[in-house]
């Protein structure tokens, strides 16, 4: 990420407009205050499985949570060295963030390390549709009892919100690009 302390900076701002306390968000989450705490002050980086779960709280897509609110005009060309990232410090795992703040969709790059596997609660798709196109390698999306093994070129839709995790079994990265649109909620 452009600025390390971005997302602890978003975090406290949201459970701010919503009036919530740690111990709210907390709940919400299933994340403990002392860790809310650390990414708040910026002492911590989250995994992505708790990144997850903040922003499933937050009804923020990943993207939205990762961003600083105020983005750069569209029709910019925005050079691939400013490209925000982030890196989950525990399994390697690299999201680019192709778009920007405002833009109708969230389109994220993925790199997976060979290996890795990133688990998401279902509550994170409770509010978006989510499409996954691998570019290269190889990616399993684990749902509940059903493997979906995805080469490049294959995509899937993600439908109904339940439990995820997307691993790379193979022994080199795996890149893949998600499209994220925000579903109506009730």
């Amino acid at each position: 990420m452009e600025d390390p302390n971005v997302l602890g900076r978003r975090v406290k701002a949201e459970r701010a407009r919503r009036g919530w306390s740690l111990a709210r968000l907390a709940d919400v989450s299933g994340v403990s205050r002392a860790m809310i705490s650390k990414i708040e002050r910026g002492q911590s980086s989250p995994t992505a499985a708790l990144l997850g779960k903040l922003s499933a709280a937050l009804e923020l897509s990943m993207t939205e949570l990762l961003s600083s609110a105020d983005g750069a005009a569209p029709g910019q060309v925005r050079r691939a060295a400013d490209t925000p990232d982030w890196t989950d410090p525990d399994t390697g795992y690299l999201r680019r963030q192709m778009s920007r703040p405002g833009f109708p969709a969230d389109v994220t790059e993925i790199v997976l390390p060979a290996g890795a596997r990133v688990p998401m609660p279902a509550a994170s798709y409770a509010f978006i549709a989510q499409l996954v196109w691998v570019l290269d390698g190889r990616l399993s999306l684990v749902e509940g009892t059903a493997t979906h093994v995805l080469t490049a070129g294959d995509t899937l839709e993600l439908g109904r919100p339940q439990a995820r995790e997307f691993v790379n079994e193979g022994g080199g990265e795996c890149r893949y690009v998600v499209i994220v649109t925000r579903k109506a909620t009730a």
